[in-house]
């Protein structure tokens, strides 16, 4: 086959992937291709997405009339990603998240518990396999981002352990 040909198979292919990336809603996506021992491709497409996180606060009667502060995109205070905070454990998968062994057990861990490294934190089910996610590292559960039975996405934020 020649380089022309696989050139734009290979155009073809990415294009693929970004419409399915799109039409699925997902962020990111990546894949290998191998064609032989020393010739393959490895595509990652992602899109941004933006999080935007608006405060509300219990207003007292004299401020019931005024009007709200405006909330800026851009404000360091406004954006919070919750991957990037200290101590997030993110999904090294994708797939559907479970916070307990099956329904009707207690959660694995939950807020405010101390965990050891290697604790199982909780399950993510993807091509109907059950894959136990451990504890990077000591510390305390401080907060749980997801919720049980959720999607999940690579990377996406599932808890705050300090």
């Amino acid at each position: 086959m020649s380089d022309k040909t696989t050139h734009d198979k290979d155009v073809s292919f990415i294009r693929a992937l970004a419409e399915l990336l799109r039409d699925n809603d997902l962020t990111e996506l990546q894949v290998k291709r191998d064609y032989d021992e020393n010739d393959s491709l490895n595509v990652r497409v992602s899109r941004q997405t933006h999080i935007v996180t608006e405060v509300m606060r219990p207003q007292s009667p004299l401020m019931a009339n005024a009007a709200p502060a405006p909330v800026h995109p851009t404000a360091p205070a406004a954006i919070t990603d919750p991957a990037s905070l200290p101590g997030a454990v993110t999904s090294p998968m994708v797939g559907t998240v479970y916070l307990q062994a099956e329904p009707g057990t207690p959660a694995f861990v939950s807020v405010g518990q101390s965990v050891k490294a290697g604790d199982t934190l909780l399950i993510i089910e993807a091509m109907k396999t059950m894959n136990q996610i451990p504890a990077p590292h000591a510390g305390t559960v401080k907060r749980i981002l997801i919720e049980d039975g959720a999607p999940v996405e690579f990377g996406a934020p599932l808890m705050i352990i300090e």
